[in-house]
């Protein structure tokens, strides 16, 4: 910040009576920081909480993945085993399993027996959750085309 000097003379009506008069000038005193302490700055989480802490993300971080996996996957198998379903039902029947594959996750999520406090709890189901969805969307569209390519009369063959 700027230190601004205080004026000590009495304020002059005109502003040529000021460049006559000399302005006594008083050092401001400064109070002085205090010098930081080092025991006020230590973390105040005992390293156990860290190794909590890091465990815990290490098994979001594999929960993640391993929805990111399982869509990959479930994407791909709901190709094959709606084939027989026509229509509307396929597209139900297909998000209906992707519900079920993710519930799956949940459950294995909550056998991983994840120590989250009461705020975090809600991440075992909204992690990676639009990444699950999208992926198993992605795939499955892009399998189902891969595998139907031939049928269709648009001239390109596999």
């Amino acid at each position: 910040m700027a230190k601004h000097k205080k004026k000590t003379s009495k304020p002059t009506p005109e502003p040529e009576d000021s460049k006559k008069e000399s302005i006594e000038e008083k050092p401001e005193e400064i109070p002085e920081t205090e010098s930081p302490n080092i025991a006020d700055s230590a973390p105040t989480e005992p390293t156990t909480n860290l190794v909590e802490s890091s465990e815990k993300d290490r098994k979001l971080n594999k929960l993640f993945w391993l929805r990111v996996g399982l869509a990959v996957i479930a994407g791909t198998i709901a190709t094959f085993i709606f084939e027989d379903i026509e229509g509307e039902e396929r597209r139900w029947a297909s998000i209906a399993f992707m519900i079920i594959i993710f519930a799956g996750t949940i459950v294995v999520a909550k056998g991983m027996k994840m120590q989250l406090p009461s705020s975090d709890r809600k991440k075992i189901v909204t992690q990676g959750i639009g990444s699950y969805i999208f992926l198993y969307l992605f795939t499955w569209i892009v399998t189902y085309t891969l595998v139907h390519s031939g049928d269709a009369s648009s001239g390109i063959n596999i």
